[in-house]
């Protein structure tokens, strides 16, 4: 037999079980909670009349729920004794009462609140994971919540997060609540948010140094066979080739072949506002990055610096030659409409890569051969 007490803090274990959490407080199914209470022994009854004496009035006082009773017949009493069986509560509130756990108490008041205010979609990752909200004050919680249904991949649209006043949040909200944020996008674009980085999820601009690396194709050019440099030095210094090759991942070093006059910029991502640099545009500028929704998105931003820009490897026919073997699955395409800056037959690519299931051909996964026809056949 259990006494209240010993329930009470079984009820505020429970309360720590994410996946018992989350049913029952989101589901209607879970309930009533029907707790057995257990029968005292007829040989404890006979031993220690007492004792289930004190167990039966400590059960009597219990306010919280109802209490299910049932007569048990025992050989040392003469009458049939009503004895406490089961312990029933109707609703989470209930459960919180029966728990009389003070720190229980809190968080479920606390979280009541805040799911009351955030969009359906957010419920089930704040009741399971406390620790994105305990340490915030509610409202900010549910700021954040309201500001996650309102941003989009590529929204900040190359500027710092901190300048992005149109979501009505002060400069530091971003940089308070970048964990909250990215588990909340999470949930609406199936993990992208933590796979890419807040930051580059959102297309801003990294604040921090943002490093590139450096590869001369021509032996002539620089003494180092590669370098790193940071966008912001880059954009100040011109390089000493005819041709500047920029590549999205810093994967695809080993597909280059070497070419005359030439240097290769790999690892850029979406940080590509140092090619607004003014010596690029007397450079011969080729683009190489993924085919799929985010790499078309780059495109069209590199193409917004530098207009005359040459895009290689990012068609239809590209991809048609490698779709079979080599397509994957794109988790989270950037958008329903083509970002601006593409042209012609880019837009047709970008709404036919985002209508297929696996319209992702990355870049690095392109044969040798293929990389370096295309590269010769644009240094000619």
């Amino acid at each position: 037999m259990k006494s209240p007490a010993e329930m009470a803090c079984r009820l505020a274990r429970q309360w720590q079980q994410a996946q018992l959490r989350e049913a029952r407080l989101l589901s209607a199914s879970g309930w009533p909670l029907k707790l057995p209470i257990g029968r005292p022994f007829a040989r404890r009854f006979g031993r220690d009349v007492a004792a289930v004496r004190e167990h039966v009035l400590a059960w009597r006082e219990v306010s919280v729920g109802d209490v299910l009773w049932e007569p048990v017949n025992y050989r040392a009493g003469a009458d049939p004794v009503d004895v406490p069986v089961y312990w029933i509560l109707r609703t989470p509130s209930e459960w919180v009462e029966a728990a009389a756990d003070t720190k229980m108490r809190d968080e479920f008041r606390r979280l009541e609140y805040i799911i009351e205010n955030v969009d359906a979609l957010f419920r089930r990752i704040l009741v399971r994971q406390r620790g994105l909200w305990r340490d915030k004050p509610d409202q900010e919680v549910i700021a954040a919540a309201r500001l996650a249904i309102r941003l989009s991949p590529g929204c900040a649209d190359g500027r710092p997060l901190r300048l992005m006043a149109e979501f009505g949040v002060d400069t530091k909200f971003f940089e308070r609540h970048s964990g909250l944020l990215t588990r909340l996008l999470d949930e609406r674009f199936d993990g992208l948010a933590s796979q890419r980085g807040l930051v580059a999820f959102l297309g801003a601009l990294e604040e921090k140094e943002h490093w590139l690396l450096i590869a001369p194709l021509d032996d002539e050019l620089l003494p180092f066979r590669r370098l790193r440099v940071t966008a912001e030095e880059l954009a100040a210094a011109e390089l000493p080739a005819d041709r500047i090759l920029v590549v999205e991942n810093e994967r695809c070093l080993h597909l280059l072949p070497r070419m005359p006059n030439t240097i290769a910029i790999l690892g850029a991502g979406r940080n590509l506002s140092w090619m607004s640099a003014p010596w690029l545009e007397a450079k011969k500028v080729a683009y190489w990055g993924d085919i799929d929704s985010w790499g078309l998105v780059m495109l069209a931003e590199a193409r917004r610096y530098q207009p005359h820009l040459t895009p290689l490897m990012m068609d239809r026919a590209v991809f048609d030659r490698y779709e079979e073997e080599r397509a994957v699955v794109e988790e989270s395409i950037a958008g329903d409409q083509a970002p601006a800056g593409l042209i012609g037959d880019e837009i047709e690519l970008y709404h036919y890569l985002t209508a297929r299931d696996r319209g992702r051909l990355e870049q690095e996964y392109l044969p040798d051969f293929e990389v370096s026809r295309s590269l010769s056949g644009w240094a000619r």
